[in-house]
């Protein structure tokens, strides 16, 4: 088929790979604008438009594809490539009515939940901080709503007890190639049968903020074990501010205040509702993020000593 692919981040990556490597002509990539990233503040393109580059296509960075010139220009580029079919997977602008409607087989979205469940930003996240016990990829032909559109190939995947976002991430976006081969394959063979989204089971993940992060050991451990899983968790301990990327939700119970070190040789912390959390995966202000005996050869911790929330 000729397709226009848009899409942005590296969770994009895989389902333009695959569309390529399926022998779909992708006759032009849309992509953000290139960002300043790292200590020199350098231009950077995106993951997509890098990939794009390596697989010799021809990329496109409108500032926005809803106002002003560069909204013009682009609605006349797609005009003149005439693509059946627009592929769209995390690409950071809404599409206007004159761009879905375009396409002879409209515009594909996939989105990184079970929906209707998660409609919106951060459905990985959400699942993570919500205790889901699955996630998913569904295609889904778009529509002016936000995650509205009829659904189209929806693929299912268990989450692990231990599962953080970015390993949820890392899934997903393999998954999103599969879902989106499986409804190429349907559309082409005419078993493709779009099914409307159901008025049941509606939430929506609306955007991660920093603040989310900040952890409150006076909470059950489950959350606290959530937090650090599905966005990370700060907090200070001995003073310091400290960053936790893993942890592991023990059965042990503690009878001390919510966040005293419990075992200083794996800085196992207790919670609110007594039970403990050990992490393993910790990172100081300024240094990098480290398994936790690493960590603890250079930050002193003893029984007693306790995380309190960052400010």
């Amino acid at each position: 088929m000729n397709i226009v692919f848009m899409g942005t981040p590296v969770f994009s990556v895989p389902t333009l790979e695959m569309l390529c490597g399926e022998g779909h002509t992708v006759s032009a990539v849309f992509t953000q604008p290139d960002r300043p990233r790292g200590r020199g503040r350098k231009l950077q393109p995106s993951p997509v438009k890098a990939k794009a580059l390596e697989l010799g296509l021809d990329v496109y960075q409108p500032l926005s594809l809803r106002k002003g010139d560069d909204a013009a220009e682009a609605l006349s580029t797609l005009k003149s490539i005439a693509p059946e079919l627009i592929v769209v997977i995390a690409y950071g602008q809404i599409l206007p009515k004159e761009i879905l409607g375009l396409p002879e087989y409209g515009c594909i979205n996939l989105h990184a939940s079970l929906l209707p469940r998660w409609r919106g930003a951060a459905p990985i996240q959400r699942a993570i901080l919500a205790g889901d016990a699955e996630s998913g990829v569904t295609a889904m032909q778009m529509a002016e709503g936000l995650d509205t559109g009829d659904m189209l190939c929806t693929l299912k995947t268990q989450i692990a007890p231990d599962e953080t976002a970015d390993t949820l991430h890392d899934r997903l976006s393999q998954l999103s190639a599969d879902a989106m081969r499986e409804t190429l394959s349907m559309l082409q063979n005419g078993t493709l049968h779009p099914t409307p989204q159901g008025a049941d089971g509606v939430t929506y993940a609306e955007k991660i903020t920093k603040d989310m992060s900040r952890l409150d050991f006076t909470r059950p451990a489950c959350e606290i074990d959530r937090t650090i899983r599905g966005v990370t968790g700060y907090a200070l301990l001995n003073g310091k501010r400290v960053k936790l990327h893993r942890c592991v939700l023990t059965d042990l119970h503690a009878d001390a205040p919510a966040g005293t070190v419990t075992d200083p040789e794996t800085c196992t912390f207790v919670c609110g509702d007594g039970l403990c959390v050990r992490p393993s995966v910790m990172q100081a202000e300024g240094g990098r993020a480290m398994p936790v005996a690493d960590f603890l050869r250079g930050f002193r911790v003893q029984a007693g000593d306790c995380f309190t929330a960052a400010e």
